[in-house]
Order: structure tokens, then sequence, then C-alpha cells
């Protein structure tokens, strides 16, 4: 065991592990309710991503109704006070983003797992894997999480044995603008690459570029009038093809080997050999979108609303 470790089942201040292993136990020794409803989802208003792809966005039934899944670790004892009250007192709709296969929701998945199998509500609604070894990319065929615990379950990813529920941003109204586009390639980097990697920024500065850091509107004016857009980011990738984008990515975890209608693997320093292969499909935007609203039927019927 690390040293960290070993200090943190002490202090656990120090070993954010540790802080999520306290809480999901006071969680397990509470009763359970379902009074009400809470989307569980990685709430982070500087990743346009990770905000935009929770249901509780889109849907009137659930309109306030959000928790953050990393709150479990806070350093904030009202934080966590407050979370394990709405875990424990609320039905669960868990998702969307890449919650599966990561090791810093994997505690609170299992938590969430182990809930469902003792009768709480449990809904998976547009999660996806993430796993981070390279290893298995294009390789994933089972969840970190057993999902037969669940009440009802969709997934983002369509090769796994679920049903396919593409990630509910789909349906904000923003996709039904117009863009004209103006330029021939456009560049979006994650929030992880235009941080750290500013060299990379730099050296390919000659192509117009922005960044999931900024705004929804700002991003999806960009690949509004992008031709084809090349992305490290999965929500990048997802909003272009639904905009008919021609798309190539550069994966940095699983997920973006997993989406229906494929994107061409690249890296940033030879996409420009890869152009050529990448292409656009039409009717996504609609697909999806009815894939989610017949969902929201059959999750709303299974939480009584």
């Amino acid at each position: 065991m690390s040293l960290k470790k070993t200090i943190g089942k002490f202090l656990p201040i120090v070993d954010g592990d540790e802080r999520k292993e306290r809480i999901a136990k006071k969680v397990l020794k509470l009763h359970q309710q379902n009074n009400d409803i809470v989307n569980i989802h990685r709430y982070d208003m500087n990743n346009v991503g990770d905000y935009y792809c929770a249901p509780h966005l889109y849907f009137k039934e659930l309109n306030g109704k959000y928790l953050d899944i990393s709150d479990i670790r806070s350093l904030k004892k009202e934080v966590t006070k407050n979370w394990i009250k709405q875990v424990s007192n609320n039905s669960l709709i868990i998702g969307g983003g890449g919650l599966l296969n990561i090791k810093y929701f994997d505690r609170q998945m299992k938590l969430f797992e182990e809930l469902g199998a003792r009768g709480k509500k449990t809904v998976i609604w547009g999660a996806g894997h993430n796993e981070t070894d390279r290893s298995q990319f294009g390789k994933v065929k089972n969840y970190n999480v057993d999902l037969k615990k669940f009440g009802l379950v969709g997934t983002r990813d369509y090769s796994m044995d679920t049903e396919w529920i593409p990630c509910v941003s789909c349906l904000h109204s923003i996709f039904d603008n117009s863009y004209k586009e103006t330029q021939d390639i456009g560049i979006l980097y994650s929030k992880k690459t235009i941080k750290n990697n500013k060299n990379l920024v730099n050296r390919l500065s000659d192509f117009p570029f922005t960044s999931n850091t900024t705004n929804l509107k700002d991003m999806i004016s960009f690949i509004g009038k992008s031709n084809t857009l090349v992305t490290d980011s999965y929500h990048a990738m997802y909003w272009a093809i639904l905009l008919g984008k021609k798309t190539l990515v550069v994966p940095t975890t699983s997920k973006f080997y997993d989406f229906k209608y494929k994107s061409v693997i690249t890296t940033f320093e030879n996409f420009t050999n890869d152009l050529p292969k990448a292409q656009s499909y039409s009717g996504v935007l609609e697909e999806s979108r009815e894939l989610n609203i017949k969902f929201a039927e059959k999750v709303f019927d299974y939480l009584n609303l």
C-alpha cells in the first residue's frame, strides 16, 4: 500500500479514494427511499460536454434535480452531507457521460449497482465506457458494473449488449439552427489538451481551432462553420456528426470507438493524411432524438412520473 493510501486511512483529506469509500459506506448504512428523482452526472460547467449530457436539462419532470457524481469526494462536509441525502432519499438517473470503466467513478458506480440490487430505482441514461488503457481501445466487451442490477439501462455504446441510447444532448434546440460553412477544417481540443499541450496547439495554429472549455453556442458555431472537424473531445465528435460534418478523432479513451456512426481514428500529427477517409452521415440527429424521447417514456413510466 502506498504512503498516500496508508495516511488516507487515518486522514481522508489526503486520499480522495478513501473519502469516497467512507461516504459510500454511510449511504449503505441508511434506509433507502425513492421519494423523488435526482440525475447524477459530472456537473462541470467548465466542460461543455459533461455539463450538457444530462437528462435534467431537457425534461421538465427533471428540471433542477441534479447532483455532481464527483461531490462524493468533496472536502466540504455540507457538500458530502447533501450528496448522501440526495442519493439515499431519491430514485437515481445516472448519466450521461463517460461514467463506466473509469477509475474516477468506479466507486460511485459500484455503489449505485449495490443500491439497485437492494431495490432502489436506478436508471442509466446515455452513459458509456471510458477505458483509459490503450490496449483496450476498440476491444471493450464488458462494463465494470453488473447492468442487470439496475432497473433500466440505455448506454451510448453501440456494440455493447444494451439498449443503444446516444447522448441526450441531441435534444438541445441549438441543433435546429443552420450554419454556413466558412472553413474546410476545424480543430476542437479537449479541456486537457488545450491546458497541457501548448506546443501542439501552437504547432497547429495555422488551422482554425477552439476547445470544449468555451460554451455551447461557440462550440456549435465553430463546428457548424467547419466542413471537417478534428477533435479529441467525445461530445465535439458527437455534435459534429449530428450536424452532418465529416469527423476525425484523436482517441484519449475507449469512448471514441463505440459510437454507431464511425469517425476516422487519427493523430494530431498525421490527421492531414487521413482527411480523404472522413465521411459525413445524414439523419443521425433525428434518430438520436427519437431514441431519447422513446427512452424517456420508459424511464418516466418506470419512475411513476
